[in-house]
Parts: structure tokens; sequence; C-alpha cells
């Protein structure tokens, strides 16, 4: 039997959307605030020498010129004031989120409600001005020994780590202001726009070199084909559940007893979304990333690490696919899926899986079940990262057709699309108490009449 609310989900249409006021309020309000961050990356931070900038962009394609790039929506390199991007409030986030797992005072905040949560954000906040700012400093000190500064010195140190710190944080508020008012979460959908909004670019510059005679139209066709079949297999497995049977007791209140009854536990293949791909893309670019900032300045030491482990190098591909495992199990154990809360709130509402008691046998069967879900999950993961990576490295495509950004964008979009459905959901249901109280009253005072003619 599908129920009412299934029905309903299921007849819901993009006509609605011209009725449900608050849900188009909340969208212009969110289309508004991502065209200020898009305005803001074309701003340049004070004291940069354009034409050095470019042809040093230019040659670092691999290392700043790529994910870098990409999650900053191209800022970095035009050397905006959101040059940083986002990426020190989402590598504060994550810290923080890794510290309240393992530490018990955190821990324990965290179980204070509403108040603990203020305090943990507050915490991440603090965590996230220090990361821009030792960031900036690096990135301004850089600029200038590479020779892409007008007039170098401590003032431009200074008036470069004040803008790009600035930037980071505006950034974080726009996030914060889109997730409270807004459709969607505000921090993935900057990432999301950030990189939507180079692909134009990445596909002309793709096409151009196939005019040139620089990719074979077969090449073309493929990576065309490529991009289609991630796409379709990322929703594929982000959809997919593994629903784990859960049944409650009969219970008695006052002379009732009412009977058991049972649901189930989704637990999705992919946990960690996709965290493991972007944190394991930032450590493994750092070592480019710095190279292409230290100019001709390189050790004998950095070179080596860069020819075993420069992009597309089979120990880059081979310590990729590690991290991206180890990421999505620690990430899965550690934040999104906790067995031992999961178990003790199972046991808090009397319901326990068939079969196994509850408490800590219900948590090692929790993870007993997560883990091997997590084998197909980090392998999937794996894969959607690694072979675009490696077609990407031997046939020069751009890094906006890499699986990293495929995943991006489609999960955001998937979760966006979802949250305007629920708003639509619910302005529907708003729209049925609305017509039900009406006739209500209705049928009210036509018994009324019908008692008086009597």
């Amino acid at each position: 039997m599908v129920s009412a609310a299934e029905q309903m989900a299921a007849n819901t249409s993009w006509a609605a959307l011209g009725k449900a006021t608050d849900l188009r309020n909340r969208i212009l309000f969110t289309i508004a605030l991502l065209i200020v961050y898009r305005l803001g990356t074309y701003i340049p931070v004070p004291g940069i020498d354009a034409n050095a900038l470019r042809e040093f962009m230019e040659g670092a394609a691999q290392g700043i010129g790529g994910i870098l790039t990409m999650f900053t929506g191209g800022a970095l390199g035009r050397m905006g004031i959101f040059a940083l991007g986002i990426m020190p409030y989402i590598s504060a986030s994550i810290i923080v989120q890794l510290l309240t797992s393992m530490v018990p005072a955190l821990e324990q905040l965290k179980k204070e409600g509403e108040q603990g949560r203020k305090k943990i954000n507050q915490y991440t906040r603090y965590g996230t001005v220090l990361l821009a700012t030792l960031q900036s400093y690096g990135l301004a000190v850089s600029l200038q020994s590479g020779d892409l500064v007008t007039q170098p010195g401590l003032f431009f140190i200074v008036s470069c780590m004040v803008t790009l710190v600035g930037g980071t944080m505006f950034l974080m508020w726009l996030g914060e202001q889109i997730t409270a008012r807004g459709i969607g979460n505000g921090i993935s959908l900057i990432i999301f726009v950030g990189i939507i909004a180079e692909v134009p670019a990445a596909l002309a510059q793709f096409f151009a070199s196939g005019r040139s005679g620089a990719i074979s139209p077969a090449v073309i066709v493929g990576v065309i084909v490529m991009v289609v079949a991630t796409i379709a297999f990322v929703v594929f497995m982000e959809r997919a559940l593994r629903k784990i049977h859960i049944q409650y007791p009969r219970r008695q209140v006052g002379m009732k007893v009412y009977d058991g009854g049972s649901s189930h536990l989704p637990v999705k293949v992919n946990p960690a979304g996709v965290i493991p791909a972007i944190f394991a893309s930032s450590l493994l670019l750092l070592p480019t990333t710095i190279s292409t900032f230290s100019g001709n300045q390189t050790s004998p030491i950095m070179s080596t690490i860069l020819a075993y482990f420069g992009p597309g190098q089979p120990l880059y591909l081979l310590f990729f696919t590690a991290m991206i495992v180890f990421f999505a199990f620690f990430y899965t154990f550690n934040v999104s899926f906790k067995v031992d809360e999961v178990a003790d709130n199972l046991k808090n509402q009397n319901g326990f899986v068939p079969g196994i008691r509850p408490g800590k046998k219900t948590a090692e069967y929790l993870e007993y079940v997560v883990t091997r879900i997590l084998v197909l999950g980090s392998g999937y993961l794996a894969a959607v990262c690694l072979l675009p990576e490696i077609l990407r490295g031997q046939l020069a495509i751009p890094f906006y057709f890499g699986g990293t950004s495929v995943l991006i964008v489609v999960s955001v979009t998937m979760d966006t699309i979802q949250q305007v459905q629920s708003h639509l959901l619910a302005h529907q249901y708003e729209g049925l108490i609305e017509k039900s109280q009406l006739r209500g009253k209705g049928s009210k005072k036509r018994g009324r009449k019908g008692a008086a003619r009597r």
C-alpha cells in the first residue's frame, strides 16, 4: 500500500511553484546571493600584476589551476577577493566534527542541544579565521616571491591578508544566509555555482582543441559519453540504500494495548558524500600547489616528490584511491553514521533488529553491515574519481570533466531538488488543510440552516 504522503509526492508538479509564494521567495533570495558571490570573484585583490598573473596561471593548470580554481569559481585564477573560496570554512567544519567525535568535552557540548550547537559553530568560525589567515599569508608571500605584485612589501602582505580573510568570512556568511533563508545548503551551492560557472569556458576550450586537431573527434564523443555515463552512475549510487529492518514491541497505555510496529533504518551506500574525494584531492595537490607558487625555487626534495606524486603518475593514483577509501571509512564511522549512537537511540525508543539484542550487540551488527556497505561505497567513490582522472591526464581534458566535479555537481543538484520538492509537498499539505477547514465550516452552516427550517 502506498501512503497518502507518497501519492502526493508523486503527484507534485513544478507548476505548483507559482502558487508557493514562500518557496519562490526563497529561490529568488538564493539566486540573488549567488549572483553577489559571482560578482565578487571578479573584484581583484589590490596590488596584483594582472598580466603576470595571467601568464603564471596558464602554466599552473595542474596544481592551482585545477581543483582550487574549480572550488573558487575562477576567483583564484583572477586573484579576486574570494580567492580562498569557502574551503577554509569546509576544512574547519570537518576538523571540528572530527574533534567532536574524539574529544569528550566537545562531544558532551554537542549533546546540549541548541546552545551546544551554537558553541560548536562559534569554534568553527574561529577555526575558519585561523586557517584563512594562514593560507592568505602563504598566498601573499608566494605572490610576492613570484614577481606577481606591482609594489611588494609589508603593506601588500597585510592588505592581501585582510582582503582574502574578509572575503572568506563574507562567503561563510552568504552560505549561512542561503541555508537559513534560501533553498538548499548554502556552502554546497557556492561550490556548485563555482564549478558550473567555469564549465562553458572549459567546454569552449575543449571543442577548440578538437577543431585545431589537438583532440580527435572520437575522443570528444568518448568524453561526452563518459560524462553522461558517470552522471547516471552517480545518481543511481547516491539513491541506493540498504534498509535494516527495525521492530517495535507492543506497548500498553492505560487500559489499551497497541500493536507493535515495524520500520526500517536506511543506510546509504555512500554515507560520507563527497567529503572523501574533496579531502583526498586537496591533500594530493598540495605539493604541486606549493611548487607552482615557489616558481624556480623548487628544492630537489620537492622535485622528487613531484616526479612520483604529480597528477596522473601511478603513485599519485594509488594514493588517491587509498585516501578516498580511508576518508570514506573514517568520516562515516566518526561523523555521519556513529553506530554506538544509533544503537543507543534505537534502545531508547524500544526498537530492535529482529534476532539481535539491543545495545552493544546491535552496535556490532550495525558496524558489520555498514562496513560491508562501505566496501561498495568507497569502491564506487574511487572509481568515479579515478577513471576520469586517468583519462583527463592522458587526453588533456579540462579538470571540470573530472569525477570529483561531476560528483559534487550531481550530489548538490539532487539535494537541492529534493528540498524544493519537500517545500512543494508542504505547500500542498497546507492547501489541503485550509480546504478541509473551509469545508468543515460550510457543513456546520448548512446543518444550522436545516435545523432552522424544521
